[in-house]
């Protein structure tokens, strides 16, 4: 049967649920608070989760919250409350709630709502998003060969370059078939040998480890001295060089450890002859698990995102949010050009750092006609501030006299008065 989690401050209710569940067959799973149940969601995903909604610590719909924005809602959810009203169901549901339960609850409607449930065809109930699901684009047929190189001779791997959901998609691929997953963010309180132990032969990964506390430093440093006792590999992410945490005070020997094995996702940038399939790729995932509408982008729209310059840092984060919300505020089943103009911000680098104002059109020109526009300015400028004197013309431009005359006529400058001042 399903291993059901209840998320309920009032033990009375804990325990009446638990029974009825248990009777019917189920493995249950009791939490007192946000934090506990954090740190079970944490320890594995379970099949259903009942929860509360008004709890003294963190109430339930901010909890919903907090899994729905961390990628941790792949499971579905049940609220419940003795004080519901329309607008918290309504909420709940937008969040991610798959039902509303109020109490009292009565048994044939728990049952009723608890087998829906465990039936709902919830995102979470399809397996995680892996690069071999996009090794259809070399671009990911080669970073997945890298990183299982990587994961194979070490116990820590750093993903440079990328957080949040390409990392988690990179840490997936690496997490052996049934094996323990355990997001460190979810862990409130200190780490124990217990949890490690259930982790054992399974992964504990960090989506960003600039977002991490004191605690889950410590906590991150505990599992690190430990993980070859437990064969457990440890994947963690950061967008920013790692330095950059030892300016904030992190342990100068955890960041050692951390930075001894890693491995920089692509930069964007420089793979855009295959962006559109990365795009492609992406967009077809996200139909599929049906986290957005059926979509598809015209060529014009992908010649857009090819063609922008891709922070090397945040470019992955970009893009995926990018790609979701063409895809949920699109009108049209094709995304198009406009689209993409729409939510895409005016490009700072479009000009590149080569190209500053007033030479704009140059870098627009094939070399020849680039270099000669760029003399026929230089000569300009140079015979106006020496008022057409060809004498310090040609000082000036280290030519001689003859070569700048056969120059200038070249280029059609006028000498100006440069033939009445002499010489």
């Amino acid at each position: 049967m399903a291993e059901i989690l209840v998320v309920d401050d009032e033990i009375g209710i804990r325990e009446l649920l638990s029974e009825i569940l248990a009777d019917e067959g189920h493995d249950v799973r009791l939490a007192e608070n946000a934090a506990a149940a954090r740190r079970m969601r944490g320890e594995r995903a379970p099949d259903l989760v009942l929860l509360d909604i008004w709890m003294p610590d963190t109430d339930g719909i901010t909890l919903l919250k907090e899994w729905s924005a961390a990628g941790l809602l792949t499971m579905p959810v049940v609220m419940m409350s003795g004080h519901g009203t329309i607008d918290t169901a309504v909420e709940a549901t937008r969040i991610g709630a798959v039902d509303f339960l109020e109490k009292p609850i009565a048994l044939q409607k728990l049952l009723s709502t608890v087998k829906k449930a465990l039936k709902h065809d919830h995102i979470g109930q399809r397996p995680p998003l892996t690069l071999e699901a996009l090794a259809h684009a070399p671009l990911f047929r080669d970073l997945k060969k890298r990183l299982e190189q990587a994961a194979a001779k070490t116990s820590a791997l750093l993903i440079k370059g990328g957080t949040g959901a390409i990392a988690e998609i990179c840490a997936r691929t690496l997490q052996r078939p049934h094996a323990p997953w355990l997001d460190l963010r979810a862990c409130a309180a200190p780490m124990t040998q217990e949890l490690l132990q259930k982790t054992a032969g399974g992964l504990i990964y960090v989506s960003d480890l600039a977002a991490l506390g004191k605690l889950q430093q410590m906590n991150l440093a505990f599992a690190l001295e430990r993980v070859h006792k437990h064969n457990i590999l440890i994947v963690a992410a950061m967008a920013q060089p790692l330095a950059s945490l030892a300016a904030r005070g992190w342990d100068a020997q955890l960041l050692a450890r951390l930075g001894e094995v890693w491995l920089a996702l692509p930069n964007l940038s420089q793979h855009a002859d295959e962006l559109p399939e990365v795009v492609s790729l992406f967009l077809t995932q996200m139909v599929e698990r049906q986290e957005v509408p059926l979509r598809r982008f015209s060529s014009a729209a992908l010649n857009l995102l090819r063609v922008r310059k891709w922070s090397a840092e945040t470019g992955w984060n970009d893009l995926q949010a990018l790609i979701r919300n063409l895809a949920l505020t699109a009108l049209e089943e094709e995304i198009s050009e406009a689209d993409v103009q729409r939510l895409l911000p005016e490009d700072p680098t479009a000009a590149g750092p080569m190209a500053p104002e007033g030479l704009r059109e140059l870098f627009e020109q094939p070399l020849r006609e680039a270099r000669d526009a760029f003399e026929r300015h230089y000569f300009e400028y140079l015979l106006k501030v020496e008022g057409g004197n060809m004498t310090r013309v040609a000082e000036r431009s280290g030519l001689e006299r003859t070569h700048l005359y056969r120059k200038l006529k070249q280029l059609g400058v006028g000498r100006r008065s440069g033939e009445e001042n002499g010489a």
